[in-house]
């Protein structure tokens, strides 16, 4: 009976302390499910709300970048102008002063002007400091007397404007002075003009480079109807601006990085050390480049490099007879000719304008010396620049001399003599030197080679005092012009 009992207690207790491990181990079906549903759908809506916050944040962190480089970017800079146009409203004061005064008129013309009128105007400003600047502005105010009449304000004024220039969204601060009119019929308020302190302050908004937003709240103080009320009645404005901001610094670009030498190239030239003869020293870039790894020598520093220079301790002449072998070009007579485009190297070319490319000496010709001076026979109406019939073999002689020698360049001066007045003799003559090259001209002659000059009566050749020596004066003369002119 003892032993059965003492079974009974350990198997009691062998039972109690399985229990809790089968409840564990096998838990009944109800519960199972809602265990693995606990344990499943439990944590997941907090996993999905930490993936939202954290691309939230992101999308907050990337809008934020965003926004503080557009409120920087466009801040106020030095040398800034801004030009633009402004809209707004006018508050007059009901105790203005601005009025024609005429005793004959109930308080001597003096009426109250609407209490809200609207206003325009354009507004210049330079600002030499990003923190300090000066603005001109000009603008009308239309409205009526309370009567009903018109009447048409306006004001012009400057002011100094300090500005907190840090950011695209600029507050301010401005103080000026001006003059504040008034133009109406005399049944209205008249024609008048005071003087105007006025001061405020507001805030711009620089859209981009070029655009700009503007607000200003002001008062506009000018006199009073009484005598002694100086500077004492109140006009309050309220304004919206556009403005083109000009003179802004553009955007420096960034300067490209420069490529890093390749591993085992040291002076960075592109030829590496194993094959460098001068590792220490880049190669020369060029179209000689032999891949030596050296700079190229160029000891007379003409451009040539030795090895292509025919005279590496002279200099290659620069001229557009340059032949490219890097020796100096020879002018043996002197003559401003070199050498290879010099027909005659040891006699110097004569200038005289007669085939002065060749570096030859010469003469001209009989026939172009004839045309060379005084030219007799070319004479003109009285008083006129009209050619006359008996000129015409002088000039077809002419035609064809040029003709025969493109080569020839003139000049062709008109003179007169002294009756008459100075500047009308010098417009005659330039007239009829004008008139002779028209004419060359026409028959086929190049006008490039011709220049004209009218002296009037400041060069003679013979005395004014007598009939022969002023038919002398009265002329024409021909200059072989030499070729470098």
């Amino acid at each position: 009976m003892t032993v059965q009992l003492n079974k009974i207690v350990y198997l009691s207790i062998g039972a109690a302390l399985l229990t809790p491990s089968l409840a564990q181990a096998a838990p009944p079906e109800g519960e199972a499910e809602a265990g693995v549903s606990v344990a499943a759908e439990g944590p997941q809506p907090a996993a999905e709300s930490k993936r939202k916050k954290k691309a939230r944040n992101r999308d907050d962190k990337d809008k934020q970048e965003r926004e503080d480089k557009w409120i920087k970017r466009w801040a106020p800079t030095r040398n800034l102008v801004e030009l633009g146009v402004y809209g707004g409203v006018f508050l007059p004061s009901r105790n203005h002063e601005l009025f024609q005064p005429d005793f004959d008129l109930p308080d001597q013309g003096f009426q109250n002007l609407n209490r809200v009128a609207p206003e325009v105007g354009l507004r210049l400003g330079y600002y030499p400091l990003r923190f300090f600047g000066i603005e001109a502005e000009g603008g009308v105010i239309p409205t009526r007397v309370e009567g009903g009449d018109s009447a048409l304000l306006y004001n012009v004024r400057g002011h100094l404007v300090g500005q907190l220039g840090l950011w695209s969204v600029t507050p301010f601060v401005l103080v000026g002075a001006g003059a504040l009119g008034v133009n109406s019929a005399r049944e209205a308020l008249g024609n008048d003009v005071d003087p105007s302190l006025h001061f405020g302050g507001g805030v711009k908004i620089y859209i981009n480079r070029w655009v700009m937003l503007r607000i200003d709240v002001r008062d506009v103080v000018t006199h009073k109807r009484e005598v002694s009320e100086v500077f004492n009645a109140h006009n309050f404005e309220a304004l919206f601006g556009l403005s083109i901001t000009l003179n802004r610094p553009r955007d420096e670009p960034k300067p490209e990085p420069k490529p890093e030498p390749k591993p085992g190239d040291r002076d960075g030239d592109g030829v590496l050390d194993p094959d460098d003869a001068c590792i220490d020293e880049p190669e020369t870039v060029n179209e000689y480049e032999d891949q030596d790894g050296c700079p190229e020598p160029d000891t007379d520093g003409d451009g040539f490099y030795d090895f292509q220079d025919s005279c590496i301790d002279e200099p290659e002449t620069v001229n557009e007879y340059k032949d490219e072998d890097g020796c100096p070009e020879l002018d043996s007579d002197g003559d401003g000719l070199w050498d290879d485009a010099d027909s005659c190297v040891d006699e110097p070319e004569t200038a005289n304008g007669f085939e002065d490319e060749d570096g030859c000496p010469d003469e001209l010709p009989a026939e172009i010396q004839a045309f060379s001076g005084a030219i007799k026979g070319i004479t003109f109406e009285t008083n006129s620049d009209e050619i006359r019939a008996s000129s015409i073999p002088i000039l077809d002689k002419a035609v064809k001399v040029l003709g025969d020698n493109p080569s020839i360049r003139i000049a062709i001066s008109g003179h007169t003599d002294d009756r008459g007045g100075r500047e009308h003799n010098l417009d005659l003559s330039q007239r009829r030197a004008e008139s002779v090259k028209r004419y060359l001209v026409e028959h086929g002659i190049d006008e490039s080679r011709m220049t004209t000059a009218g002296f009037g009566p400041d060069k003679p050749i013979a005395s004014n005092k007598d009939r022969s020596g002023r038919a002398t004066n009265r002329r024409i003369e021909f200059e072989i012009l030499p070729s470098s002119q």
